[in-house]
């Protein structure tokens, strides 16, 4: 399960954000997950309770996870088509190879300290 290790270096990022801030506590933490990273967002949010609750700086904090649709291109017509699914198709012009744009990040958007 590769969401532990992204949650260790989640936390390794949130130790360096609290020194760096002269913080003690995180209370929220945001994270943008796309469909396409890989990453099963259960076993992430699983990953950052348990490891969360053994470290003092994130003991109680909350993880807010936002999962932003992926975009594909039609490679027939051009057109944008913006969903949590691949179509199967175009909507404009039916051509089926659909190239996918973005959605496989996983970038920290928020973190509020105390």
């Amino acid at each position: 399960m590769h969401e532990m290790s992204l949650v260790q270096g989640l936390l390794s990022q949130l130790h360096e954000l609290a020194r760096e801030h002269n913080k003690t506590k995180v209370i929220t933490v945001c994270m943008d997950i796309g469909p396409l990273s890989g990453v099963v967002i259960d076993s992430f949010q699983f990953g950052f309770d348990i490891l969360s609750a053994e470290d003092p700086l994130t003991r109680s904090a909350s993880l807010v996870i936002e999962s932003t649709p992926a975009t594909y291109l039609c490679c027939g017509c051009g057109k944008r088509i913006e969903e949590e699914l691949k179509p199967e198709a175009c909507p404009a012009c039916s051509e089926t190879l659909l190239s996918p744009e973005g959605g496989d990040d996983i970038i920290l958007r928020q973190v509020q300290m105390e």
